[in-house]
């Protein structure tokens, strides 16, 4: 797909079009976020963006909302327009109907059904079709992540998140974290829940926390599946995530090993159990990641504990980090960190990232570290 630079305005047009796509984050999901703006003579005469799945997508949204005619107008798209039908339309349809001369998209759709073929179409009409390069395209391609790789892999994109203190510590000797991180921080987290499909933490953490693992923040469109891995199915029945079911769906990832009688005992109180092989457990959490993505989850929120982070990270699974640091030291040889697993044996082993940020959050500092890109 050949791209070019664009102009200023190319770039500015687009750039809303992204911002209009991130308004809907946590709520189009299996499909992806999109924007659009369409422009004639200068003048912005429509924007929309994909609310929902189910609803328009941004070109047809945007199309709706034209308060002149879009003939001859220019369509800037953060996403290369569908050619298919789903549960709507194709946008070319939509496209070529309205008049539209040209269109301008910043990034790609790596999904087999699309990568090219809508813009393919609209050229054979006679629309002139740009696709941009440059930072425009990075951050089309960025609020698009679980997209872009549960289209190419079929996993969901992991995020791995942490709360520690200066010294590296997530709990104490005895388990104790409440709290690490300050009352900002963890506001932000529970923002994460709700723009993720699932989160997910180890029977460890389940069984010594009793979390309920929802976004509890206003404006939730959705809350997030809860994922147990559990090789052993020992999730108690009696907890907060067996128990609320209803508000929102849990899923325990059990290994072969695990007793039928409690994995019937999960499947009763409605949960999911999916069952994964493997010669380890750096294999098995792989194939996990295979199954939640066939369930349709395409980002995947890592919350704890070590043990599972250290598998993932063995496994070179962890797509994304994002570290809390508290300004206290805890101390302590049996103190828990972050990471553990099998590690690597040198530093220059050692994972490095795409990109670092780093935001002061309150008294805490954040550290998001992309670790690959999709």
């Amino acid at each position: 797909m050949a791209q070019t630079a664009g102009s200023e305005r190319d770039t500015r047009h687009l750039t809303r079009a992204i911002e209009l796509a991130g308004e809907a984050r946590g709520r189009t999901s299996p499909n992806p976020l999109v924007g659009a703006v369409i422009v004639k003579d200068d003048r912005v005469i429509g924007e929309g963006l994909h609310t929902a799945i189910g609803e328009p997508h941004a070109e047809r949204a945007a199309l709706e909302a034209c308060n002149e005619s879009p003939e001859g107008a220019t369509l800037y798209v953060s996403l290369e327009p569908c050619c298919h039908t789903g549960h709507t339309p194709p946008c070319t349809e939509a496209i070529v109907a309205a008049g539209i001369a040209r269109v301008v998209v910043a990034s790609d759709d790596p999904t087999p059904k699309a990568s090219g073929r809508g813009l393919g179409i609209l050229r054979d009409e006679g629309i002139a079709v740009d696709v941009l390069d440059g930072d425009v395209a990075d951050r089309a391609r960025l609020i698009n992540q679980p997209f872009r790789k549960h289209a190419r892999t079929g996993k969901p994109l992991v995020v791995l998140k942490s709360a520690m203190t200066l010294d590296g510590k997530v709990a104490t000797s005895t388990g104790d974290s409440r709290w690490i991180s300050g009352e900002d921080s963890r506001a932000r987290a529970h923002r994460w829940r709700a723009e993720v499909d699932a989160v997910a933490i180890g029977i460890g953490t389940a069984l010594a926390d009793d979390p309920l693992l929802t976004a509890r923040v206003e404006a939730v469109a959705r809350q997030p599946r809860r994922v147990v891995f559990d090789s052993e199915a020992r999730l108690p029945l009696d907890g907060q995530l067996a128990s609320t079911v209803d508000q929102a769906p849990v899923i325990v990832v059990c290994s072969r090993a695990a007793p039928r009688r409690r994995v019937q005992a999960l499947e009763t109180a409605g949960i999911t159990t999916v069952t994964v092989s493997g010669e380890n457990e750096t294999a098995r959490v792989a194939a996990a990641l295979t199954e939640l993505g066939a369930l349709d989850v395409q980002s995947l929120l890592v919350e704890g504990g070590p043990h599972l982070a250290g598998a993932l990270v063995d496994a070179r699974e962890i797509d994304e980090v994002r570290v809390f640091i508290a300004p206290v030291i805890a101390g302590g040889r049996r103190s828990r960190t972050a990471v553990e697993g099998q590690g690597v044996e040198l530093i220059g082993e050692a994972l490095h990232p795409l990109s670092t940020e780093i935001e002061r959050i309150g008294d805490d500092v954040l550290i998001t570290a992309r670790m690959k890109e999709w």
